[in-house]
């Protein structure tokens, strides 16, 4: 009798496993593949500091929803009204287009000598994360500053980004400028919600080691890196990977009808392939920067987006 319920519990035993085994290789044959990444655009990609039929930001919301975009990022500057009134419009015409709004993009620096100067640019930056917070938007793109020492910014692109720094101020001193009026802002962005993500965008943010360098020295998960495909004029791909893994938000340059101050030949599947080997799984905002009228070129560049990033 001792033998016979040795043999059946060893029998149960191997059933059991090998009923395990079975439903694991099922499950693994059936795993539901990792999902698409979602595009959104930016409303600088209608607008274009230029465009003034295209800057009301309800109008650039409707037109992605009907172009197929999953979200839409709100250029800060294009905003023409402030109030609380407005930014729930803009919250509501989000939802009825069936879209998020997965990003806020602003305009400050940190990189003056007055430090009246960069205290403004702090209290406008909380009073951005604070906007946020009203719209329900999760990330809001953040910049060092650039010197300022060239002072076109035509003059800037034509100069590959480049541009002395402030007569008497090394890196180091500027760094320490952006680094604590960043963590000045982190406060407000815990109580809000909202991650703070550092542009790699001229000044002290035009290389990833420097980006990097403020991300790590502020040391929050309330500051990570806004990446932009865009915004390394020169071997993009390496410098792109070195942010990657702090990305919570990409932003795509696209330049149908040629750049409005320059032209990348952007390879978006390589790009693509970078970030999933990453585990990126938030949105890519579209940025357009062509000359093309942004009716067609935007969703255009969609497409490219779109057949890139799919899964």
């Amino acid at each position: 009798m001792l033998t016979d319920r040795r043999q059946f519990f060893a029998a149960s035993a191997a059933s059991a496993a090998l009923a395990a085994s079975a439903g694991a290789s099922a499950r693994g044959a059936d795993a539901p593949k990792p999902r698409p990444i979602r595009i959104g655009v930016s409303t600088y990609s209608f607008w274009q500091f230029k465009n003034n039929k295209l800057r009301d930001v309800e109008a650039c919301i409707d037109l992605a929803g009907e172009m197929g975009f999953d979200a839409v990022e709100v250029l800060h500057r294009q905003m023409t009204d402030e109030s609380p009134a407005a930014m729930q419009k803009i919250k509501r015409r989000a939802f009825l287009n069936g879209m998020g709004l997965c990003g806020f993009s602003i305009h400050q620096g940190f990189v003056f000598k007055d430090k009246e100067e960069r205290q403004k640019n702090v209290e406008h930056t909380i009073k951005c994360l604070e906007m946020c917070y009203a719209m329900g938007i999760p990330t809001m793109r953040v910049n060092t500053g650039r010197w300022g020492t060239i002072k076109s910014f035509d003059d800037l692109m034509k100069n590959r980004g480049v541009e002395p720094n402030l007569p008497g101020v090394g890196d180091d001193e500027g760094f320490k400028w952006v680094t604590d009026a960043l963590t000045a802002c982190l406060k407000t962005a815990e109580k809000c919600g909202v991650v703070m993500g550092l542009e790699n965008h001229w000044g002290l943010g035009r290389t990833p080691e420097g980006v990097l360098k403020i991300v790590d020295a502020v040391g929050s998960p309330w500051l990570r890196v806004t990446l932009d495909t865009g915004n390394f004029l020169e071997d993009p791909y390496d410098k792109l990977e070195k942010m990657a893994p702090k990305a919570v938000l990409v932003q795509a340059k696209t330049y149908f009808g040629g750049g409005l101050w320059y032209t990348l030949e952007l390879d978006n599947d390589r790009i693509a392939r970078m970030l999933r080997k990453h585990k990126y799984t938030g949105f890519v905002s579209l940025e357009f920067e062509g000359n093309e009228d942004p009716l067609t070129g935007v969703p255009k560049s969609l497409e490219v987006l779109r057949k890139a990033f799919a899964v």
